[in-house]
């Protein structure tokens, strides 16, 4: 089968295309014909060697894939072949990347993907919208009514929290570009503030005066001296970002408000948080609640090329077709 994978961490150029085993099907797994696959910032930092973990070479790269079951394990007991399914949570641990014609997956990390889903948007979705739910309610434990800032929600997760935020009764300031701002108020934020602007935290605070319950940091942009005190009594900052920052901590600012700062990766997920997620997903993708914006199609075969991309910074989702 034709792969993208590594022999050795290191830049981009390490990325090879070429053929490798059909790898073979265990009790518990499914053999997953990949007809769509998505491009993570992550990905590139365990390609990189930035983010420590096992990858057996040769490794395939990759995390999401949309594809169609070609064969099930005796075990199996959920799919069938020929079924629709989708994974967001390849290439980490040992397990092998989801970049290659096929792709095994264990039972337990692949879902269906609903009737009529369209492949390359559903892959360009699974990641930052189970990144984005997670964050905002098994991290950050966002309820009804609270409200809640999205740094960032112009981008992937962004948009996807303000979304699941929203759908949720929460009251969602959306900070972003000047340009985002209708996309923004199209996926639920009651407020929308350009982050250029000089009176950025003015104006969150003015729309927040009883503060903020919940501020997620999507955009790599700490200002802890300016946001940590905005938060409420009992407030929770989540950064889903910070490989590599070093910034203050105005550390008066969480104790006096009971408040909380948070990190929270996706990759350290349990099986049980992912499936969780992946019902909420389901349940937007079947009601065309969550939207996603692409910003390039490439082949297999330039796979380098599209974690470059990611490296050099993209506006919308890299998808791959294999």
């Amino acid at each position: 089968m034709r792969a993208a994978y590594v022999t050795e961490l290191g830049s981009t150029d390490t990325i090879r295309i070429g053929e490798l085993p059909r790898p073979s099907v265990g009790a518990s797994d499914v053999l997953v014909r990949t007809q769509a696959l998505a491009v993570n910032y992550v990905d590139t930092l365990i390609r990189s060697g930035r983010y420590p973990t096992r990858t057996p070479f040769p490794f395939v790269i990759g995390r999401d894939l949309v594809g169609v079951a070609a064969a099930c394990g005796d075990a199996v007991d959920r799919f069938r072949v020929g079924d629709a399914v989708w994974c967001n949570s390849l290439g980490h641990g040992g397990r092998q990347g989801s970049f290659a014609e096929y792709a095994i997956v264990p039972q337990d990390r692949l879902y269906p993907l609903p009737g009529g889903a369209d492949p390359a948007e559903a892959v360009a979705l699974v990641h930052p919208a189970a990144t984005a739910y997670l964050g905002l309610f098994r991290t950050a434990q966002l309820r009804y009514g609270q409200r809640v800032v999205v740094s960032g929600a112009g981008g992937s997760v962004g948009t996807a929290a303000v979304q699941f935020a929203a759908a949720a009764g929460a009251h969602v300031i959306a900070t972003a570009r000047a340009e985002d701002a209708d996309w923004c108020r199209a996926a639920g934020a009651e407020a929308v503030f350009d982050y250029n602007d000089s009176e950025l935290w003015a104006r969150i605070a003015a729309a927040a005066p009883a503060g903020v319950d919940v501020f997620l940091e999507t955009s790599r942009h700490y200002a802890f001296e300016r946001t940590l005190p905005l938060l409420a009594h009992d407030g929770r900052f989540v950064a889903i970002t910070g490989m590599g920052a070093t910034v203050p901590l105005p550390l008066d600012q969480l104790y006096l408000r009971d408040a909380s700062l948070r990190g929270f990766v996706i990759s350290n997920a349990s099986v049980g948080d992912l499936a969780e997620a992946a019902h909420a997903i389901n349940d937007g993708i079947s009601r065309r609640l969550l939207r996603v914006r692409i910003g390039a199609r490439l082949s297999l075969e330039e796979s380098a090329q599209a974690h470059r991309l990611m490296e050099k910074g993209t506006r919308g989702r890299i998808v791959v077709l294999p």
